[in-house]
């Protein structure tokens, strides 16, 4: 299925004003009056996992939050009206979760390429919307993140399958070079059988900035390259503190929802 194909549901939803949920092999996708207000994935950790396992909100406060204002699909007003959280940091983390979880719902990790199809009017999310993200909006984000990783390394198969470092990816303690950041804390936890999205729940990351790690260092020879089709075991997911998103990237995107 081309990209273009994949994008015309979204717009034609978006043109009808449609309200309800569009559900794929990788994911969901929540419309309300034709924008794009929660999307879900397996394949990435949703905004409560973001801020129990980060800390910022506990698990107390969360559940309250699911159970008291997911009744009325307001969970979100919840946290903010009760001063467990600010809007502005709800916003951002929100955002943050709304575009990691929604280009995998438009690329499916199963090698599928199947955008969702199935759409279920007016089905709502318990979450509630924080900030409606325009359809075009949206398409502009996952279309320039599918860039970022083809000029990384134009491989999918690696995306889904277990990241094997190669021997002396990572010096010994002691012993300058390396990657850095980021991309080094993903090499360390790469143990041959955790993927990298279990890498990202594993670490508390973006799923997309990890895979987009893991096309980086497969490029820099630090990590081996799958054959299509290799199989990706499950592995142990650990909890830890959510790396920071990229938040100037997510200020600008709120400063353009605004400005609409």
């Amino acid at each position: 299925m081309s990209p273009a194909l994949r994008e015309a549901t979204l717009d034609d939803l978006a043109a009808r004003r449609a309200t309800g949920a569009l559900h794929g092999r990788g994911g969901a996708l929540y419309l309300a009056d034709g924008a794009v207000v929660h999307a879900e994935s397996p394949a990435v950790p949703d905004v409560g996992w973001r801020l129990t396992a980060g800390g910022r909100v506990s698990p107390e406060a969360w559940q309250e939050a699911v159970v008291r204002g997911g009744a009325e699909h307001r969970a979100g007003a919840f946290l903010v009206e009760h001063g467990r959280l600010g809007r502005a940091e709800l916003e951002l983390c929100h955002l943050s979760a709304l575009f990691d979880a929604a280009y995998f719902v438009l690329f499916p990790l199963d090698g599928s390429q199947r955008p969702p199809d199935r759409f279920l009017y007016e089905a709502r999310h318990w979450f509630g919307p924080v900030r409606p993200v325009p359809v075009g909006l949206l398409q502009h984000e996952v279309r320039r993140r599918r860039g970022l990783l083809e000029r990384a390394w134009p491989r999918p198969e690696i995306d889904a399958a277990p990241v094997v470092p190669v021997a002396g990816a990572l010096p010994r303690a002691g012993h300058g070079g390396g990657p850095a950041g980021g991309r080094r804390a993903v090499l360390e936890a790469a143990d041959g059988v955790r993927t990298p999205t279990q890498i990202a729940r594993a670490l508390g990351r973006c799923a997309f900035t990890t895979v987009l790690d893991v096309r980086r260092l497969a490029a820099a020879g630090l990590v081996r390259t799958p054959r299509a089709g290799a199989p990706a075991p499950r592995a142990p997911q650990a909890g830890a503190r959510p790396d920071a998103p990229d938040v100037f990237l997510l200020h600008r995107i709120r400063d353009a929802l605004e400005a609409l």
